[in-house]
C-alpha cells in the first residue's frame, strides 16, 4: 500500500457519520484509527440530511421543550410495535443529548430545536450547512487527532482468528493488503444501490419501482463482510422511503416542481383511484409506504388550476425540505413545468378537461372522473367519507385546467442488515457478541421495526448513525483496554 500501514488500533469501514463518529471517538481516547473509505470523497450520504434527531439537549431546555428521553423511547418502541430492539432505542435516546454537545464542541452549528411537520414533539435538531457541515467538521476534528483517512481504498474482506477479529484486507491502487486491527467498526451506508439485494430482501426492482437518493454506490460491503465472519442478520429488507414527484435526470431534487405535487391535495393510483388520506404528505414514512404498496412504483399527484393560485398566492402548506418551509411560493414552477412540457416529459401532464388529463395518464376516463367527482364532493360537505382527511386539505379540483404529476418511490437508505446489541457490537445466530467487530448506521439493524421511525422521532436516522458510531468508539476503548 501507499503510505504502507500494516497495523493499527482500530479499522473503520465507511466515512459517513457513524464511521467518523467512531473514528473520532477512539482517537479522542488516544487509540490508533485507520479510517478506509471506498469512494474519493467523504461523507456519503451523510452530506445530504438537514437535521438530526436528540431529546433532553441544551437546545430544547433553552427553549422549554419537555419532551422527554422515556416519552421518546415509548413512542418510538409504540411506532415499531415493540419490533425495535427496545435496548438498543433506549441507549440511542439516552445518548442523543449529550452527542449534540459533542458536535457543538467539534464547529457544528444548530441553527434550531424544532418540529418539520404538524403536530410532533420538537427532536429536531436543524444543522448550518446540512449533513456536509458535520462530515467536515468530523473529519477536520479526526484529522487532528490522528486519524489515518485513506480515500478511494475499499476494504474487501474482515480477518478473523478463532472466535475474534483481528484486521482488514483492503484493496490500494489494484494491490491488496492486510492490516492487522485489535477492533474493527462497520460502518459503510447500507446497500440502497444493490439491485439483486433490493430485490431480494426488499422485492423492488431499483430504478423500475424503487429509485436511490443521495446513495452512491452503496452495495452492502459491509454486510457481506460481516455476513462472512458470521455475523446474524436483522433488519434486512426495511428501507426509509419517501413519495415525491417528478423523478429523473431532467427533474433535479428540490426543483419547484416537487412542491406542488407534494402537498396533500388528491392522489390517486395508477387506475386513476385515491388510496390514502393524503394528509399523510407531511410524514415521509406513511407516504412512502403508501406509494410502495403500488408495485409499478408510481402514483399520481393531482390538481388544478385554482389550487395552483392559491399555493402560488399562499405557499405551501408542506414543507419541501429545510430551505422550503411552510409559506414559500413556488413562482418559478409555471416556467419550470412548461419547460419539462415542451421537453416532452411523460412525468407530468397538463390538459383542459379530466377526460384529456385521463388520456395522456394512461387510465381510464369514466374512473378518473368518478374519483373527482366523489372527491369533490366530501369537499362541498366538508367530510371525507373515504379516508377521514382533515377537512383543512380538502380543495376541490374544478378546473378550467387540470394537472397531474408522477410520484414515484423513493429510497433515502436501507435501514438494516447486521445484528448487533445495544453496545454496537455485532452479534452471531446465537446472539453472542464478535469480539472485535462493531456495526452503526445503514449497516445496523434493529433500531427501526419495520419502517423508519419518524412522527415522534424526526432525523433519527442521522442521530442513529452518529450515536451508533460514538457508542461503538466508546465500547471500542473499553473493550482494548481491560
Amino acid at each position: 500500500m501507499d503510505r504502507s500501514v500494516n497495523e493499527t488500533d482500530v479499522v473503520v469501514i465507511g466515512s459517513g457519520a457513524s464511521g467518523l463518529a467512531a473514528a473520532l471517538t477512539c482517537a479522542e481516547e488516544g487509540l490508533n484509527v485507520v479510517l478506509f473509505e471506498k469512494q474519493r470523497s467523504l461523507g456519503g450520504s451523510s452530506n445530504f440530511f438537514y437535521g438530526t434527531f436528540a431529546v433532553e439537549s441544551d437546545m430544547q431546555r433553552e427553549r422549554y421543550i419537555t419532551y422527554s428521553r422515556d416519552e421518546a423511547f415509548k413512542n418510538i418502541m409504540e411506532y415499531s410495535h415493540w419490533r425495535a430492539n427496545p435496548r438498543l432505542v433506549r441507549t440511542i435516546v439516552d445518548e442523543s443529548a449529550t452527542t449534540i454537545t459533542w458536535l457543538r464542541d467539534k464547529g457544528v452549528v444548530f441553527v434550531d430545536a424544532r418540529i418539520n411537520f404538524p403536530n410532533a414533539p420538537m427532536t429536531y435538531h436543524v444543522v448550518k450547512g446540512q449533513g456536509a457541515a458535520v462530515v467536515k467538521a468530523l473529519a477536520e476534528s479526526a484529522k487532528d487527532k490522528g486519524v489515518d483517512i485513506r480515500t478511494g481504498t475499499p476494504v474487501t474482506r474482515i480477518v478473523k482468528s478463532g472466535d475474534r477479529v483481528v484486521g482488514a484486507v483492503v484493496e490500494d491502487n489494484g494491490r491488496i493488503a492486510e492490516v492487522s486491527a485489535r477492533a474493527v467498526v462497520i460502518a459503510s451506508g447500507g446497500y440502497a444501490n444493490n439491485k439483486d439485494w433490493l430485490r431480494k430482501f426488499a422485492g423492488f426492482e431499483l430504478g423500475v419501482n424503487l429509485f436511490p437518493a443521495g446513495n452512491v454506490d452503496k452495495m452492502g460491503d459491509g454486510i457481506r463482510m460481516a455476513w462472512e465472519v458470521g455475523a446474524a442478520e436483522e433488519g434486512v429488507g426495511v428501507l426509509e422511503l419517501y413519495r415525491v414527484g417528478p423523478v429523473g435526470p431532467d427533474f433535479p431534487m428540490m426543483s419547484q416542481l416537487e412542491f406542488i405535487p407534494a402537498q396533500p391535495d388528491l392522489w390517486v393510483n395508477s387506475g386513476g383511484e385515491r388510496f390514502c388520506d393524503e394528509s399523510i404528505a407531511f410524514t415521509e414514512t406513511s407516504s412512502g409506504n403508501a406509494n410502495a404498496r403500488h408495485k409499478e412504483g408510481y402514483t399520481f399527484s393531482l390538481f388544478d388550476e385554482s389550487i395552483k393560485q392559491i399555493i402560488l398566492a399562499k405557499g405551501i402548506e408542506r414543507g419541501v425540505g429545510e430551505d422550503y418551509l411552510p409559506g414559500t411560493r413556488p413562482l418559478d414552477f409555471d416556467r419550470e413545468m412548461q419547460a419539462a412540457l415542451d421537453r416532452g416529459t411523460t412525468e407530468l401532464f397538463a390538459a383542459n378537461s379530466v377526460e384529456e388529463l385521463a388520456r395522456q395518464m394512461g387510465v381510464a376516463e369514466a374512473t378518473l372522473k368518478a374519483t373527482i367527482d366523489e372527491y369533490n364532493e366530501f369537499c362541498e360537505k366538508g367530510h371525507d367519507d373515504l379516508f377521514a382527511k382533515n377537512p383543512r386539505y380538502l380543495r376541490p379540483l374544478r378546473g378550467p385546467k387540470f394537472y397531474a404529476v408522477r410520484s414515484r418511490t423513493i429510497c433515502l437508505g436501507t435501514l438494516g442488515g447486521i445484528k448487533i446489541n445495544h453496545n454496537m457490537e455485532v452479534v452471531d445466530k446465537k446472539g453472542a457478541p464478535i469480539p472485535g467487530l462493531y456495526a452503526g448506521g445503514f449497516d445496523a439493524g434493529g433500531m427501526y421495526g419495520d419502517s423508519y421511525s419518524i412522527h415522534h422521532s424526526s432525523g433519527l436516522s442521522s442521530a442513529f448513525a452518529i450515536n451508533s458510531g460514538r457508542i461503538a468508539g466508546k465500547r471500542i476503548v473499553t473493550y482494548l483496554r481491560r
